[in-house]
């Protein structure tokens, strides 16, 4: 694919996705300020019934933004569709787009090689990344891929243009992008839940146990982990900033 041939897809999906952005605050803007009220939440779980299809798509929107072209966090719009959708119908929705949008990128990835990724990232960065230690041994990256991707403030974004360039099976790959992700996202969509019913305290502690969990299982993992992969992982986003 050309470079200019990718500016201009590049181009086309920012519009569409500030035109989703955009709309999703003009609908919803009136019912987001009433939200400390149980008379405001019963309106925004009203707004979002009503808008049916379309909420979705303007979630999986902002998904596409977020995934395809990094600029956008990902945790506002986990918590976004935790607030519409609740814990388990959000955490569906996020981790099935998430696989859908990451699944497309590697595919491009692996056809277009480097000069797609740089398209969408910057050069020095994929490359001061490619270069780093954590990638040089070929047996222990899907392991590595597997702990970035379930490590909270990763940037997971980052990392599926990353995987397009290593020697990681195809499927293997999905199922850690798909599946590795569960913890990061059940907390936001349960945080939002909470959120969207006025219990800002419980979002707190929803996040705040899902660090506790996840830091727990790390500990237990490095201190069980024979290879060492598990320390030199963490060692490693320590002194390098993905």
């Amino acid at each position: 694919m050309k470079s200019g041939k990718i500016r201009i897809l590049k181009g086309l999906i920012a519009i569409l996705i500030v035109a989703f952005i955009s709309g999703i605050i003009i609908y919803l803007f009136p019912v987001f300020k009433e939200l400390n009220t149980p008379e405001g939440q019963i309106a925004f779980r009203d707004k979002v019934n009503q808008s049916g299809v379309w909420g979705l798509l303007w979630l999986f929107g902002i998904q596409v933004a977020q995934i395809f072209l990094i600029f956008v966090p990902g945790e506002p719009i986990e918590v976004l569709a935790g607030m519409c959708y609740g814990g388990l119908w959000g955490t569906v929705f996020i981790m099935a787009s998430a696989t859908i949008i990451s699944t497309a990128i590697f595919f491009l990835v692996r056809k277009f090689g480097k000069n797609f990724v740089y398209q969408f990232c910057e050069e020095k960065k994929i490359k001061k990344i490619m270069e780093s230690k954590l990638f040089q041994n070929p047996k222990k990256i899907e392991r590595i891929l597997l702990l970035l991707f379930m490590i909270p403030g990763t940037p997971k974004d980052l990392i599926s243009y990353i995987a397009g360039l290593l020697p990681v099976k195809p499927l293997h790959y999905i199922l850690i992008a798909t599946f590795a992700r569960f913890p990061s996202v059940i907390s936001s969509t349960l945080a939002g839940k909470h959120l969207a019913l006025g219990n800002w305290s419980m979002s707190v502690v929803v996040y705040v146990a899902t660090f506790i969990l996840i830091g727990i299982l790390l500990f237990i993992w490095k201190h069980l982990d024979k290879t060492k992969i598990t320390e030199e992982t963490l060692q490693t986003l320590k002194e390098e900033k993905f």
